[in-house]
């Protein structure tokens, strides 16, 4: 008790803004990669340095301590490596996420644009038609819509249909929508290297994972072997559903700000717990 409060009195507040700095720094990087394929990666890389730590010193082991402390840099210029992807992600939320607010006019077009591909989505689902269509959000699909052909066009169910047409030239490949517009179509887009053990995932499905894995877009896919519907998010899919529940999760991704004052996650579990006709 006595040691408690000699540290209290010790302690001066910028003591406790640092404590409270760092803290905040640990937050940020697990909410960051929440949900994502390096939280494994994170829990092996803890258990590791901890099991090292005490092993090196309940055990007086001098040459194994310092065979640690030589590859400990190298281990510090690993992790940036290993966590690209998700460390690109944050820094973007940090620089772009959180700072742009969606006014009425801009809801309502994405609202127009949702009620579009949802029409478009079931429209070809019907007649196994395969698509895939990417919703940019804050991180920017640029060097992706340069592979394609640009259209820029307001979004429509008509549009949209033609272009994934057999007959088109512009069916193989992902259109991309960025604010409400139809930017460009037959785009290519990185696939996911992550092992799938469904063998039904083709290379739409693939394409769609591995664009959520390098951003924070949305993707629909529809698959033309079996006329179902996916949709994919952070790397991951949420197979077979229909044009309600598209509509429901892509209104709680794309317009996270709403006067219920639900967050995106919260209304997408709402939507899960939800039976699909």
């Amino acid at each position: 008790m006595w040691n408690l409060e000699w540290l209290l009195l010790r302690i001066s507040w910028t003591d406790i803004l640092d404590i409270l700095m760092v803290a905040f720094l640990f937050f940020w990087i697990f909410y960051a990669i929440r949900g994502t394929r390096a939280v494994p990666l994170v829990r092996g890389i803890t258990a590791l340095l901890i099991s090292l730590a005490l092993l090196t010193r309940l055990i007086e082991l001098r040459a194994f301590s310092w065979l640690i402390a030589q590859l400990l840099p190298a281990l510090l210029v690993g992790i940036p490596v290993l966590f690209q992807p998700e460390l690109r992600r944050a820094l973007e939320q940090l620089g772009r996420g959180h700072l742009l607010m969606l006014s009425q006019r801009d809801s309502e077009r994405i609202v127009s644009t949702i009620l579009a591909v949802v029409e478009a989505a079931g429209y070809m689902a019907e007649r196994s038609t395969g698509a895939l269509i990417v919703f940019e959000r804050q991180t920017g699909l640029q060097e992706h819509t340069e592979t394609g052909v640009r259209i820029d066009a307001e979004v429509t169910p008509e549009l949209l249909t033609t272009i994934f047409n057999h007959h088109t030239i512009l069916h193989d490949g992902a259109v991309v929508i960025r604010e409400g517009r139809l930017v460009a179509a037959a785009c290519v887009m990185p696939l996911t290297s992550a092992f799938l053990a469904d063998r039904e995932l083709g290379l739409r499905h693939r394409a769609a994972i591995g664009i959520t894995e390098a951003a924070d877009a949305v993707a629909v896919v529809v698959s033309e072997e079996r006329g179902a519907i996916s949709l994919t998010h952070n790397g991951r899919i949420i197979r077979d559903i229909d044009t309600v529940r598209l509509e429901s999760i892509l209104r709680a991704f794309l317009i996270p700000r709403q006067r219920t004052g639900q967050g995106p996650l919260a209304r997408l579990r709402r939507t899960s717990r939800e039976p699909t006709t």
